[in-house]
């Protein structure tokens, strides 16, 4: 069953590819009309979290949220259903970066970059980024328990050079290429949901609550490696914008939870100016803080 399942999606996703983008954006209209308004998917979570995260917001205003919403997230699925099959010249047209002279600099001082980024814009397309660095890319991902879907999005992922890293293997690997004097550059995902055993660190985000692994800084601290944020936009469908901006130079020097608290608040900020394209129908806050925290 999960064969006939997989080849299904496979050859689906391979005839989108094939079509032209304003053909793929026709469907992803359709796409959003059923998720919205005929199968609400997961409408009740994002209301929740827009309730929540916007209090000053009205109900009219945060239900124009929510719909410019669900017109993104249609158009991610046909975006990362179809990626698997993008061309190097297609997806340096549909990325675009700027502020490249930062990862340059670091790579001409012989230094490995940290990188932050969030569930914003569509994070499947920073598989470009091989293309436009010098540094070898790692990409922090969490295993599909499905064989052939993983091994699918793994080879998505590594297709223009990066490298695909478990989770749990992430410090193993980033201190491996160390000792080997690789230069690399390791994106984190900074919004997901820990574990209950692994919410540590709570902090306000978006009005609420919220318990943030502390990877990124520990990891920072521990090589000293400098950390930058990938801020992307959207400019128009199918297009993004990203740009590097340089957070801590020397993480060593800096207090304890201030890269963690700078790349949140960042996050926030970018969600805050454009909200539509955050992922809102994950389940953030999902955990409660203990009284102790």
């Amino acid at each position: 069953m999960q064969k006939i399942l997989f080849y299904t999606f496979y050859i689906f996703s391979w005839f989108l590819s094939i079509l032209p983008l304003k053909v793929q954006y026709i469907i992803a209209d359709l796409l959003y009309l059923i998720l919205y308004y005929i199968i609400s998917y997961r409408k009740k979570i994002v209301y929740i979290n827009l309730k929540n995260s916007f209090p000053e917001k009205s109900k009219r205003e945060r239900k124009a949220i929510a719909k410019k919403f669900y017109k993104h997230l249609a158009d991610l699925f046909i975006e990362n259903i179809t990626v698997h099959f993008i061309s190097e010249k297609e997806i340096l047209k549909r990325v675009k970066f700027t502020n490249i002279e930062v990862l340059n600099n670091y790579y001409e001082q012989n230094k490995s970059v940290i990188a932050v980024l969030g569930h914003y814009g569509n994070w499947e397309l920073y598989l470009g980024m091989p293309l436009i660095s010098k540094h070898l890319i790692i990409g922090v991902y969490k295993k599909l328990t499905n064989k052939l879907f993983n091994n699918f999005f793994k080879k998505t992922r590594k297709k223009f050079g990066a490298v695909p890293v478990e989770m749990h293997q992430t410090v193993r690997t980033i201190i491996k290429y160390a000792k080997e004097k690789k230069l690399n550059f390791a994106g984190f995902i900074s919004d997901q949901t820990p574990t209950k055993s692994e919410s540590h660190y709570w902090t306000k985000f978006l009005n609420q609550d919220t318990p943030i692994f502390l990877g990124v800084e520990k990891i920072a601290k521990k090589t000293n490696q400098p950390v930058v944020f990938l801020d992307m936009r959207k400019t128009k469908r199918g297009h993004y914008q990203v740009e590097i901006i340089k957070l801590f130079d020397n993480p060593k020097e800096t207090k304890e939870f201030e890269i963690t608290e700078c790349h949140v608040k960042l996050l926030e900020k970018i969600i805050k100016e454009q909200p539509e394209y955050w992922l809102w129908s994950h389940r953030r806050w999902k955990h409660k803080k203990p009284n102790d925290k």
